[in-house]
Formats: C-alpha cells, structure tokens, sequence
C-alpha cells in the first residue's frame, strides 16, 4: 500500500477480450485496455474457444505493458495482481492467469483471484461511487441468467438462476437465426429500433414458487414461429419481431428481480453483465422501479461488457478483506459463486 492507495493491475480473459486495466482504492480507474476479438470471431457466429486461447497469447502482455504506461505506473507502483479464473472458457482463462503468475512470481507482489460473476457486479462500483452493499444484483450475460443477494463487497448468494438458456445465449441464437450475426445482443437492439413490442408473442415456462428462469421456451417459440413463416412463405417485420422478443426477455427478467426485492426486502437493485446494456432491459426496470419505489443502479455501457476494470475493482475487495492465491491456483470453467 503507497500513500494509503491500493492499486490492483487487473487482469481479464474469460472469453473474447483481452484486457488490464490498473485501478485505484476500488473505484478510481487509471487505465483500462481491451483488445477485442468480437470482429474476427463474427465470420464464425459465436467465439471459437481455441482460436480466442491463441489471440489472448498474442495480445495479453501488451495489453498489460499498455496499461502501465496508460496509467503512468510501473509495477513497482501495484499492491497485487488481481486475475480471472473463472467461470469462462478453460484455455482463454488460463493465458490470463498464466501472465498474472507470472507477474507475481517476478515481482513479488500478491495474487488476487477474482470470480468473473463478482467483477461484473463490481463494475457497478466504478460507476456509482457511493453505492454500497446490500443490493440485490440481476448479473445478465452470454451464459450467466442470475439474481444476486449482494450482502457485502465479498460475501453474495444465488437467490435465483436460469435452469437451461442464459438470457444472452437467447438473443445470440436468434440473431444468428434471422441473419444479424455475432455478437447478437448489440444487433437485436439496434435492429428493434422503432419496431413494435407487442407485436408478436411468444409462450414462456411459467416457474412457479423460485426466482429462477427459463428462457428456453421463449427462444423455442420463436424458432418455430420464424419456420412456420418461411414454409408458408411469408415475411415478417424484423424490428417488431426483435422488438418483441427482447420485450418478453426483459419482462421476465424483471418480473423476478422484483420479486426478489420483495422477498428480501433489499430496496436496491443493480444491473450487471453485458445484457445490462440492452434498451429493453433498462427501460423495463426503471419503469417497474420507479412505480415501486426502488432505487436502480446500472454500469457505464463500456463496463457491462467484459473488461479488466471490474476485475481490478473486485480484487481491491478481496484484497482488502484478506484474500491471497498461491501460484498454483487453477482455472476453474465453472468457478461457483459461493468460492
């Protein structure tokens, strides 16, 4: 610790982005370097895992002398090393956590391993520096559906998750469906603009007593009404038939988000995850929330999306409350919340 400052170089590669950032007591970002893999790995409609590995090899110890530099520090100037090890892809979290080793071993400095789930939620301090535990968290991404008791910066619980399809994973397979590409969630939006919500409906699984989701036969029933149009040859308005269905996704993710506040009695919710981003979502939200008297907190835009800065964050707090990896920590693909 330098001048009562805890600095974490924070290290990320769960998935398609290679990225450090280097931040400040939790919350003040000094840097933060993402290489993005999103474009190269469109033509294949979705991350190739071995082909994301090999371009985290390439890009990460440049991403991290980048942000060094960007920052105007050297690692004399780090408290410790905070690294995704999961949840993500196997071989793209071990190049992140390799480099990160790597650095402790030279340096001497700490290892802080960081759950990829807490970093999303951690994002949120970054954004909003007076927002404080507890909360309730509904963390949305390509393969994470879940509603977050967050009782303190390092202690949190799984109050409901997705029994089958992550919300993400939902709007990528119909984007991939109706021609929109990867990354899917983006394109839904931008191609909903102006189209009607309520144009099309789609069935959903009624799950009852649980604050779980299934999001499974939102996207089957929309599969089967794009193939019963293209047998019968008729067209469709694509901005209301994307406008709809992300309106059925948002309403469900809502409707257990509030519930969960209900049921706890927590008057705080924060969005986390790159679905977090999405229009439908936020709209959706601040209109159930306002009407409920419950205050909402989101991520800046450029930190719903996978980046080192949440990691860095999150680390700080596990730093602080006394959280140290030895070098043989491992990559753990399905690293459960509740470490």
């Amino acid at each position: 610790m330098k001048n009562d400052k805890v600095v974490i170089l924070g290290i990320e590669t769960s998935c398609d982005e290679t990225a450090c950032s280097i931040v400040c007591n939790g919350r003040e970002v000094l840097s933060n370097v993402i290489a993005s893999q999103a474009d190269f790995h469109e033509k294949y409609g979705g991350v190739v895992p071995e082909l994301a590995s090999r371009m985290h090899v390439d890009a990460v110890f440049s991403v991290i002398s980048e942000s060094l530099d960007l920052a105007g520090l050297t690692l004399d100037d780090v408290d410790a090393v905070a690294v995704t090890y999961g949840p993500g892809l196997v071989g793209a979290l071990l190049v992140g956590l390799s480099a990160a080793k790597g650095l402790c071993e030279v340096t001497g400095l700490p290892l802080v391993g960081v759950n990829h789930v807490k970093g999303h939620i951690a994002g949120n301090y970054i954004s909003h520096g007076d927002l404080r535990p507890p909360f309730i968290c509904l963390c949305v991404s390509g393969g994470t559906s879940a509603i977050i008791q967050v009782d303190d910066y390092c202690s949190m619980k799984y109050l409901g998750r997705t029994r089958d399809d992550a919300a993400g994973e939902a709007l990528d397979k119909i984007a991939r469906v109706i021609g929109l590409g990867y990354p899917g969630g983006p394109k839904m939006d931008k191609a909903a603009i102006g189209g009607n919500s309520e144009a099309y409906t789609f069935s959903r699984t009624h799950m009852l007593d649980t604050l779980d989701f299934s999001f499974s036969g939102i996207k089957t029933s929309a599969l089967n009404q794009l193939n019963e149009l293209k047998m019968k040859g008729d067209g469709f308005n694509l901005a209301d038939f994307v406008a709809s269905y992300q309106q059925h996704i948002a309403n469900e993710l809502v409707r257990n988000t509030i519930k969960a506040v209900e049921k706890t009695g927590v008057n705080t919710i924060c969005l986390a995850g790159g679905v977090s981003a999405n229009s439908f979502l936020r709209r959706e939200i601040d209109r159930e929330c306002e009407n409920k008297n419950i205050r909402v907190f989101y991520p800046d835009l450029k930190l719903c999306t996978d980046n080192a800065a949440m990691i860095a964050s999150a680390g700080y707090f596990e730093y602080i409350n006394g959280k140290r990896m030895d070098l043989s920590l491992n990559a753990i693909p399905s690293l459960p919340l509740e470490e």
